[in-house]
């Protein structure tokens, strides 16, 4: 009995191990056969040169032009103490109140 329990146990652990390869019955093991016959149309050095081209640009986001454009009628000042005193009268929404 022992024999067969051990059998047995060996059994188990070799069909899990198998399966913990997710290797498919074509021989494609995580998609490598798709990687392998991917073919690129262009030269490393054109990609490159196009991600040199785009750095500058990089993460800048969107430009506001029209927020540029539009100026100001109103002094920093007014506007600062305006703001003071809303905070003052409880009349800005912060924190779990918003």
């Amino acid at each position: 009995m022992n024999t067969a329990r051990i059998l047995s146990i060996a059994a188990v652990a070799a069909f899990a191990s198998m399966g913990a390869q997710a290797f498919e019955a074509n021989g494609e093991l995580y998609g490598s056969e798709i990687e392998s016959r991917f073919q690129s149309t262009r030269t490393r050095a054109e990609v490159r040169a196009e991600g040199q081209k785009a750095l500058p640009e990089f993460a800048k986001g969107p430009i506001a032009d029209r927020a540029a454009l539009v100026q100001s009628t109103r002094e920093r000042p007014a506007v600062r103490s305006e703001g003071v005193m809303a905070a003052r009268a409880n009349l800005i929404a912060i924190g779990e109140r918003s």
